[in-house]
């Protein structure tokens, strides 16, 4: 009986998970008619780092992938690819955001920076260079959206944009510790780099870059 019992628990997860691959693939008009699963590609145009790009992409496509896999721009990192560490972190029309969690057909007409767009390393950017200055690196996986995330945030900072931190929400944010810690601590640095990090950003910050 037990055994019995053992097979058919496996057959209905089999089931199950075909099922919801099933599913889970959006079908284009004639895939539909014809039974058959298909992706959708949709044409959409980005600017990025400042150069328009046109892409023909599946509509599942994450903006991650597309910028790595279609543009070869593999400075922006793949980490945990749920939205959880910040490695994948660009600049979309001005707000850092999580590139692994947005689908790339929902930028179109959009501006995306990357790490590359930000400076290269005969002309940094003064954030890229506070980072090397201070350390604010080892493995270096997590840094490229370490800086994509630390350039945005003195952004907000500058256009009053609160945190979970501030203590007057109608005040403007003020450039400290607390508020720096609160604002990258959705970007995970595994090795641990994050007092060099605050003294990178911190500098940057009191310099006016």
């Amino acid at each position: 009986m037990q055994d019995n019992e053992d097979i058919n628990r496996r057959e209905l997860l089999i089931a199950g998970a075909a099922t919801a691959a099933a599913a889970a693939v959006p079908l284009s008009v004639d895939a539909q008619d014809s039974g058959t699963s298909a992706p959708v590609i949709s044409k959409l145009t980005l600017e990025v780092n400042g150069k328009q790009q046109t892409l023909a992409l599946d509509t599942r496509t994450t903006l991650l992938d597309a910028l790595r896999d279609h543009l070869h721009l593999t400075g922006t990192k793949k980490g945990c690819d749920h939205g959880q560490c910040g490695a994948c972190t660009v600049i979309a029309d001005g707000r850092r955001i999580n590139s692994c969690l947005t689908l790339a057909v929902m930028h179109d007409g959009g501006k995306v920076t990357t790490i590359e767009g930000l400076g290269t390393p005969e002309k940094m950017h003064p954030m890229q260079a506070a980072f090397v200055k201070h350390d604010g690196f080892q493995c270096g996986y997590c840094t490229p959206g370490q800086i994509c995330s630390a350039v945005a945030v003195l952004n907000e900072i500058k256009a009053g944009v609160p945190s979970h931190v501030s203590a007057d929400l109608l005040a403007a944010p003020k450039v400290t510790n607390a508020e720096l810690r609160e604002r990258m601590s959705g970007n995970i640095c595994r090795c641990g780099a994050y007092s060099n990090i605050a003294e990178a950003i911190a500098e940057v910050a009191g310099s006016g870059a």
